[in-house]
Protein backbone atom coordinates (compact mmCIF):
# COMPACT_ATOMS: atom_id res chain seq x y z
CA UNK A 1 0.00 0.00 0.00
CA UNK A 2 1.16 2.97 -1.45
CA UNK A 3 -0.02 6.56 0.74
CA UNK A 4 0.01 9.77 -1.75
CA UNK A 5 1.12 12.28 0.69
CA UNK A 6 0.95 15.14 -1.60
CA UNK A 7 -3.08 14.86 -2.25
CA UNK A 8 -3.19 13.96 1.63
CA UNK A 9 -1.76 16.91 2.50
CA UNK A 10 -4.14 18.93 -0.33
CA UNK A 11 -6.80 17.27 2.03
CA UNK A 12 -5.69 18.65 4.64
CA UNK A 13 -4.87 22.68 3.65
CA UNK A 14 -8.31 22.59 1.72
CA UNK A 15 -9.90 21.47 4.57
CA UNK A 16 -8.32 23.62 7.30
CA UNK A 17 -8.90 26.52 5.25
CA UNK A 18 -12.37 25.77 5.01
CA UNK A 19 -13.01 24.99 8.61
CA UNK A 20 -11.08 28.16 9.45
CA UNK A 21 -13.82 30.03 6.80
CA UNK A 22 -16.90 28.50 8.11
CA UNK A 23 -15.89 29.72 11.96
CA UNK A 24 -14.86 33.42 11.03
CA UNK A 25 -18.34 33.28 8.72
CA UNK A 26 -20.11 32.39 11.85
CA UNK A 27 -18.81 34.02 14.31
CA UNK A 28 -19.24 37.49 11.65
CA UNK A 29 -22.78 36.45 12.03
CA UNK A 30 -22.37 36.27 16.00
CA UNK A 31 -21.32 39.27 15.78
CA UNK A 32 -23.76 41.00 13.81
CA UNK A 33 -26.54 39.75 16.08
CA UNK A 34 -24.72 41.51 18.77
CA UNK A 35 -24.69 44.41 17.22
CA UNK A 36 -28.07 44.23 17.26
CA UNK A 37 -28.90 43.86 21.16
CA UNK A 38 -26.12 46.79 21.31
CA UNK A 39 -28.40 48.83 18.85
CA UNK A 40 -31.80 48.19 20.46
CA UNK A 41 -30.32 49.09 23.71
CA UNK A 42 -29.68 52.19 22.79
CA UNK A 43 -32.73 53.10 20.67
CA UNK A 44 -31.04 52.59 17.16
CA UNK A 45 -32.07 50.88 13.94
CA UNK A 46 -29.10 47.71 13.27
CA UNK A 47 -31.03 46.64 9.94
CA UNK A 48 -27.76 46.38 8.33
CA UNK A 49 -25.92 44.52 11.02
CA UNK A 50 -28.98 41.78 10.90
CA UNK A 51 -29.21 41.49 7.29
CA UNK A 52 -25.51 40.81 7.34
CA UNK A 53 -25.50 38.17 10.25
CA UNK A 54 -28.49 36.18 7.98
CA UNK A 55 -26.01 36.83 5.01
CA UNK A 56 -23.30 34.96 7.42
CA UNK A 57 -25.65 32.44 8.77
CA UNK A 58 -27.06 31.70 5.26
CA UNK A 59 -23.39 31.22 3.37
CA UNK A 60 -22.76 28.58 6.49
CA UNK A 61 -25.62 26.61 5.92
CA UNK A 62 -24.80 26.33 1.80
CA UNK A 63 -21.22 25.41 2.71
CA UNK A 64 -22.52 22.80 5.10
CA UNK A 65 -25.20 21.94 2.22
CA UNK A 66 -22.67 22.11 -0.83
CA UNK A 67 -20.23 19.51 1.44
CA UNK A 68 -22.95 17.18 2.28
CA UNK A 69 -23.72 17.01 -1.56
CA UNK A 70 -20.26 16.51 -2.27
CA UNK A 71 -20.44 13.25 0.22
CA UNK A 72 -23.55 11.84 -1.22
CA UNK A 73 -22.90 12.34 -4.38
CA UNK A 74 -19.50 10.52 -4.00
CA UNK A 75 -21.29 7.17 -2.58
Amino acid sequence: MKIDWAALGSVFGVSLVVTVGLVTLFTLGIKGLARREQAAAQGDSAALAVTGAYVCFAACAAAVAYGMYLIVAKA
